[in-house]
């Protein structure tokens, strides 16, 4: 089922969601990628791993949270996304302080 055309304030809305979701624990990071490929971008995973030039199954592997990509992987299916794989703190507490939200 292919999405609905969003506008770019509504795509930027979705990825702000995905991120909060993300940054306090209630989603993984592949979660947010096969929500937003599909729902943001409507792309089949086929479709999106050939834009993004890797296979597949390595596509499969991250969105399941499986395996172990490597960085370049993910940078690679990240960046159509207008994000970058980093470092952050694993503790609730350091990562809350990161972002002032104590």
């Amino acid at each position: 089922m292919k999405p609905q055309a969003r506008s770019p304030q509504a795509r930027q809305a979705a990825l702000l969601e995905q991120l909060r979701l993300l940054r306090r624990g209630e989603t993984t990071e592949g979660r947010v990628l096969r929500t937003l490929r599909r729902e943001v971008l409507g792309l089949t995973q086929t479709a999106y791993a050939e834009l993004v030039g890797v296979s597949r199954r390595t596509l499969s592997d991250i969105e399941r949270d499986a395996g172990n990509a490597s960085m370049a992987s993910l940078d690679r299916v990240f960046r159509p996304l207008g994000l970058k794989v980093g470092l952050m703190p694993r503790q609730p507490e350091l990562l809350a302080e990161l972002f002032d939200e104590s």
